[in-house]
């Protein structure tokens, strides 16, 4: 049976509120934090660094998860792992060498992923699948909260899943962008088993009834899988 895991993004909360809105949204029933950096270089945007994620640590008891959208990556991961991060999942076209920085990761003491862009093919995965605990599959272009949902990201959490089953290795699969209640199930019937979701949580004023609603569709692929 699979465990479905729902990971609000903090990039779409209210910034002004952040210890209240972590709290209040683990209470709604999310499992994960995602923590969404960027840095204004490899992405068009700048947004919050491992001050900010340490600040919010002591709020939550559950994983934090770093997605960082930064270039270069090897300097700041020690920040993070100090910070209180569990997760820190990075896009291989902003590490010089992906496998030293997996371990780098790994050697701080968080688990480790990569992050793939809608046009990022998944055969970076090749070679480092010891080395992995987390495949992040994008459904929109990083950079900015509140796009849409990129429908050609279903076959590459497929193939991701394919990927994660052939290895044997305990690996989560998360889809992020464009994830709501109305096409939820369709990514976790392609493979994903954790949702990034921003704009669909924290746009709303009853955190609960979105994460409930989501839970209800998971629900469904579950008994359809049975």
């Amino acid at each position: 049976m699979t465990t479905y895991r729902i990971a609000p993004s903090i990039l779409s909360a209210d910034f002004a509120r952040l210890g209240e809105e972590v709290r209040n949204v683990v209470a709604a029933g999310a499992d994960i934090i995602h923590f969404d950096v960027m840095d204004n270089h490899y992405v068009p945007n700048l947004t919050i660094g491992p001050l900010v994620c340490q600040a919010i640590r002591p709020h939550v008891q559950v994983p934090i998860d770093v997605h960082l959208m930064v270039k270069p990556v090897d300097r700041i991961i020690p920040d993070f792992a100090k910070a209180g991060a569990d997760i820190i999942t990075f896009h291989p076209e902003a590490s010089e060498h992906i496998d030293r920085t997996l371990q780098l990761i790994r050697d701080n003491g968080c688990k480790a992923g990569l992050v793939f862009n809608p046009g990022t093919p998944l055969h970076h995965l090749d070679h480092v699948m010891d080395k992995i605990d987390m495949i992040l599959i994008m459904s929109v272009n990083p950079g900015f909260g509140g796009q849409s949902f990129i429908p050609e990201a279903l076959k590459k959490i497929a193939l991701a899943r394919r990927m994660i089953d052939e290895s044997g290795r305990d690996i989560l699969l998360e889809v992020d962008g464009g994830i709501k209640a109305d096409n939820i199930a369709e990514a976790a019937a392609a493979g994903a088993d954790t949702f990034v979701a921003g704009s669909a949580i924290f746009g709303k004023p009853d955190y609960k009834a979105v994460i409930d609603a989501m839970r209800a569709e998971l629900a469904t692929v579950a008994r359809k899988a049975a």
